[in-house]
């Protein structure tokens, strides 16, 4: 039972991916935390795909470890498949994926969760929030219950009055076979809050005993598996495979047969879907003329038969499900584990809040997750950890944490939320990133270390490691300027690797300039200790060796957008007052004055980047900021 007469300083409600990051990095700040979930037993479920990282995503996982979250370490230990994709193309889009043990990926969280200092596990239902003065200072249970509290992260997922649609059947629950959680929006409404409504999907499980995997293509992971955790220095489980297969035209046949009984062609599904990841009947509707769609059979993990039917989110009823999947190369026999379904659930704008992630309307309640109108397990990761530092800077009454859009991949995640306007579950993309050759995944690390530390989420070895690899990567890159091999050594080398030749030395740090060339095929021309420890296969100095070579070779793309961050870092740096009135700007349009005042930007950058305010709508704000600053400076200098 809940201690009532204890009082917490931070309640997290509910026990996702965003829940469990935000009471894990609290309870790291020293806050005495409290997690309340529904269900003890569905702790950081994975509802949809039983796989962590992914395009962009995985850019995530590695920002959250690097600041000392939780999410890489438990896919580090749970993880039956890695696969690190993009290779083919540039270092920037490279994205770590991993699927994983389902069942086993919860334990896991759970148990860092059970094992955290000053974080209580209680399993409770939170229908209202105690507020005075515009403050939180406590949460009322479904119970009757109250529980006092400084601060309150409201990470409900798809749980607000979430309804499953499977055919023309409906029901409530937050996820299949699980409650809905009731009253709270209602509740949020009534303290001045605008809602809206999304939905999801995901597709069926089904019998892995009844594939005939014959009849697929095996998909397996790479030879040697990249953690995601900076931590992990190897992952020593076996891998194991996953399927791909495709639909037929007898498979397109079946599923529009059934739209006539589809609760989203037929106006049951009011809320908006992703349009990133359509149900596999909106792509049949919207792409008539294909005949196939690709569809990959998941693993849910090593201890159970069910495979995950990846590219067949739906909502179609049974009947159609079963008879349209037995129509895929495979899947003849097969038998449906669990149907899939589409769920509708309350969402919050997430123009409502700070940057921080604080509600403009109450002190310390913040949002984080799916109630932000985000899609994904990273992303409502990475907005639970930043929630969790915020909420317990507050406390401390420190400065904010707020990341910068050429910072990190969670700072564009953070600044789309809060600057743009939510139509559908945001998704985080590589192109959604305009410095993403500098926000690499290979260097979460180098980029957010030195600010987890600072927040005391990184321990004294770790960072002893990280400043080590930083100072070995200058130190060898000031090297490979300097060394100059012999002609007559170098030019044969450069022959077998049809590399031109030279006609006088040049460092090994130009030579590593050329597409062709790699550190890898140098070690046994250079003798310095870094290519030594390459021999050995060090996995440190790899990864060192990793860095060097990047910023060798895109020295001058890697040039050209840090100048690019320093022009558009004076507009960043801007900041405009919060009582600064766009209403009283006649020049303005409508539509800008009613987003500025809705939104109340803290900076031009951020002002810029809201839909409907045009570059001549951002220079006269600035001419009305540089007035409003020489006001407030007269008035000052006149009160002294």
């Amino acid at each position: 039972m809940i201690n009532v007469e204890k009082k917490y300083n931070v309640v997290v409600v509910g026990a996702g991916h965003a829940g469990c990051e935000a009471a894990l990095v609290a309870a790291r700040m020293g806050m005495q935390t409290l997690l309340i979930t529904m269900d003890i037993s569905n702790v950081a479920k994975m509802s949809c795909n039983p796989a962590i990282g992914g395009l962009a995503k995985g850019h995530l996982v590695r920002e959250i470890d690097a600041l000392g979250g939780e999410m890489a370490l438990a896919i580090d230990d749970t993880g039956i498949q890695f696969r690190m994709l993009n290779k083919s193309k540039g270092p920037a889009v490279w994205s770590p994926r991993a699927q994983a043990d389902r069942i086993q990926y919860s334990l896991c969280m759970l148990k860092a969760i059970e094992s955290q200092p000053k974080l209580e596990l209680k399993q409770s239902m939170v229908v209202d929030l105690i507020v005075d003065d515009n403050r939180i200072v406590g949460v009322k249970l479904f119970t009757g219950s109250e529980v006092k509290c400084d601060a309150v992260i409201l990470t409900n997922g798809t749980f607000l009055n979430g309804l499953i649609h499977i055919g023309m059947f409906h029901y409530e629950g937050g996820r299949a076979g699980e409650f809905p959680a009731k009253g709270l929006t209602e509740n949020l409404q009534k303290l001045g809050f605008r809602s809206g409504r999304l939905k999801t999907g995901t597709p069926p499980r089904i019998d892995g005993r009844t594939i005939d995997f014959s009849k697929t293509t095996i998909q397996p992971g790479d030879e040697i598996p990249q953690p995601f955790s900076y931590q992990t220095q190897k992952i020593e489980r076996n891998q194991v495979p996953c399927y791909l297969t495709t639909t037929t035209d007898v498979t397109h046949k079946i599923i529009h047969s059934g739209f006539d009984r589809s609760p989203m062609f037929t106006g049951k599904i009011v809320g908006i879907g992703p349009r990133y990841c359509p149900s596999i009947e909106t792509k049949i509707d919207r792409f008539p003329d294909r005949s196939g769609h690709q569809i990959y059979l998941e693993p849910e993990g090593l201890n159970t038969s069910e495979y995950y039917v990846n590219g067949f989110a739906t909502s179609l009823p049974e009947d159609i499900q079963i008879r349209a999947l037995r129509t895929i190369p495979g899947l003849e026999n097969v038998e449906i584990m669990r149907l899939g379904y589409a769920i509708e659930y309350d969402f919050f704008y997430p123009d409502q809040l700070k940057p921080t992630l604080e509600t403009k309307r109450i002190h310390n309640l913040f949002f984080a997750g799916q109630i932000n109108g985000t899609s994904g397990y990273e992303e409502a990761a990475a907005l639970g950890l930043m929630a969790g530092i915020n909420a317990s800077l507050n406390l401390q009454n420190k400065e904010p944490f707020v990341l910068k859009r050429d910072q990190a991949y969670i700072g564009v995640l953070i600044d789309d939320l809060v600057t743009k306007e939510i139509e559908e579950p945001y998704r985080m993309f590589t192109s959604l990133a305009e410095y993403r050759l500098l926000l690499r995944q290979d260097n979460a690390d180098l980029r957010l270390t030195d600010i987890g530390y600072q927040f005391g989420l990184i321990s004294d070895e770790r960072y002893l490691n990280f400043k080590q690899k930083k100072q070995l990567i200058n130190q060898y890159i000031d090297e490979l300027k300097k060394i100059r091999i012999d002609l007559d050594i170098i030019n044969p080398f450069l022959e077998t690797q049809q590399s031109s030749l030279l006609n006088e030395k040049e460092s090994i740090y130009v030579l590593l300039r050329r597409p062709e060339l790699d550190v890898q095929l140098m070690i046994d021309i250079v003798d310095i200790p870094l290519f030594k420890e390459l021999k050995n296969g060090n996995p440190f100095y790899k990864d060192v060796a990793r860095q060097i070579e990047i910023e060798i070779k895109y020295e001058g793309y890697l040039d050209r957008q840090r100048m690019q961050i320093e022009k558009s870092s004076k507009f960043d740096d801007q900041r405009i007052p919060d009582e600064f009135d766009y209403t009283k700007i006649v020049t303005l349009s409508t539509e800008a004055k009613e987003k500025l005042n809705r939104i109340q930007p803290k900076s031009i950058g951020q002002a810029s980047r809201i839909a409907g305010v045009s570059p001549s709508d951002i220079a006269t704000i600035m001419i009305m900021l540089k007035r409003h600053q020489n006001v407030s400076r007269e008035t000052s200098d006149g009160n002294k």
